[in-house]
């Protein structure tokens, strides 16, 4: 969501529709909680600074949606979005990520964002000044003797100009100046907890390191668009842009938190290697509460990321999280498991369904995959049938099922160019109703 446009929740449930199938209570959740961004926005700025985000927790099995969700959100945003698994931090003093490092990876990838949007800005203005350097060398100043160095004829300039926009001048060869961006490579060990210091240091002796450009020959289109990389570079202001990108990460960051239920401390879980959940939990806690994090581009304010988790919870509950993280999590939603109908629907319904990604991937080779009506049908139901016999894996089983039923069209697909595929309920039978029976067989293959 771009500052001049805001979604209402029905419009952001609308586009996630498009994606995702069924799990209306988490799209209305999540529809609610970025609404709520744009409604503290409009606020009065003494109140402003007092309203925290609602942060949510989805439960739900492996494969329902959590994380779609979650990714189609920020793009709905245009926010900066880092998914994280917790199970893969540590608490502080134990080898592995300190949770800090969340807030850092969101700044940096705040800082590209808002770096290329700024590049996208001034890529007319880059690409004037990257042709005038062009033409420099195509048609060099000729200098006089007491006068100041002029072109060599304006029209054969102009003539120049207009031959390497129509691409007349594309195989010629041309030698320039560029920049060399390239850095020594170098690695700094820091301890648990002290990784900024580390970037900080590798900051540093890049300064240090002047920047030297160098001659490379190259022909015309590829010289257009390093100088006009170049050139962009210069137009863009970078401290500007770290102050943008640490501004957006403060007031529209969002954090996707998967496995969360890893890390809450069940009834089971007495010491061993459990016993350091408890401690990235309390960890976590000043991040989702909110505080100050040192980043190399700068403190950054975690009070008004938003937060997302989800986990499975077949072992853990969220009563098992520690009280007070689970106060910073208001918003509780529970996704439902994915049966045949949903399948169907996922089969066919989305945008970027299976079916269309696999008949658009085959197109390439001239092959026409049909899928019928039955043939989807016939999928969705072996699916279902093995989730149900072996581990219950949602929708992710649909790859596994259409990536082996399709296994020898695609080997051969090289070979079928100009045929047309019928993909019925006989076409999948044939391919996978053996396995599907065998139960021993579908769990090791589907």
């Amino acid at each position: 969501m771009s500052e001049g446009r805001s979604f209402t929740p029905r419009e952001i449930v609308s586009e996630l529709d498009r994606y995702i199938v069924g799990q209306r209570d988490a799209k209305r959740a999540v529809a609610i909680a970025l609404r709520n961004r744009w409604r503290r926005r409009q606020v009065p700025e003494a109140l402003r600074d007092e309203i925290a985000p609602k942060n949510i927790i989805m439960i739900g099995p492996t494969g329902v949606g959590k994380t779609e969700i979650a990714r189609r959100l920020a793009r709905l945003a245009q926010a900066p979005f880092l998914k994280v698994e917790a199970s893969k931090f540590t608490e502080v003093g134990y080898v592995g990520r300190d949770v800090e490092s969340i807030v850092r990876d969101l700044t940096e990838l705040a800082v590209g964002m808002v770096t290329e949007e700024e590049t996208q800005r001034v890529r007319a203005k880059a690409e004037e000044r990257a042709e005038d350097r062009l033409l420099d060398v195509l048609l060099p100043v000729s200098p006089t003797p007491g006068t100041d160095p002029v072109p060599v004829g304006g029209e054969t300039r102009e003539k120049l100009r207009r031959m390497l926009r129509e691409g007349a001048l594309d195989e010629r060869e041309v030698e320039i100046d560029v920049v060399d961006t390239t850095t020594p490579t170098m690695s700094v060990m820091t301890p648990q907890g002290m990784e900024e210091m580390g970037f900080q240091f590798k900051d540093l002796l890049g300064n240090l390191l002047p920047n030297q450009s160098r001659k490379r020959r190259m022909k015309i289109p590829a010289a257009r668009e390093a100088l006009a990389a170049e050139e962009a570079s210069r137009l863009v202001d970078a401290e500007q842009a770290r102050e943008r990108a640490v501004e957006r990460v403060e007031q529209s960051g969002i954090v996707f938190i998967d496995e969360i239920d890893k890390i809450a401390v069940g009834a089971s879980a007495h010491g061993g290697p459990d016993v350091s959940r408890e401690g990235v939990q309390r960890d976590l806690l000043p991040i989702v509460e909110g505080s100050s994090v040192q980043t190399k581009h700068g403190p950054v304010r975690t009070d008004h990321i938003l937060f997302v988790a989800a986990g499975a919870f077949h072992v853990a509950k969220p009563s098992d999280l520690i009280p007070e993280l689970q106060g910073r999590f208001p918003i509780r939603v529970e996704l439902a498991n994915l049966g045949e109908d949903d399948f169907v629907r996922i089969l066919t319904e989305p945008d970027n369904s299976l079916v269309k990604q696999y008949a658009a991937l085959l197109a390439t080779e001239g092959v026409t995959l049909d899928f019928r009506e039955d043939g989807v049908r016939a999928i969705a139901e072996i699916a279902a049938g093995v989730n149900q016999r072996t581990d219950n894996i949602g929708a992710r089983r649909l790859h596994t099922v259409i990536e082996r039923m399709l296994d020898a069209v695609s080997f051969d697909a090289p070979d079928l160019g100009g045929q047309h595929i019928a993909v019925d309920r006989v076409f999948v039978e044939e391919r996978l109703g053996d396995l599907a029976r065998d139960e021993d067989l579908s769990r090791f293959i589907l």
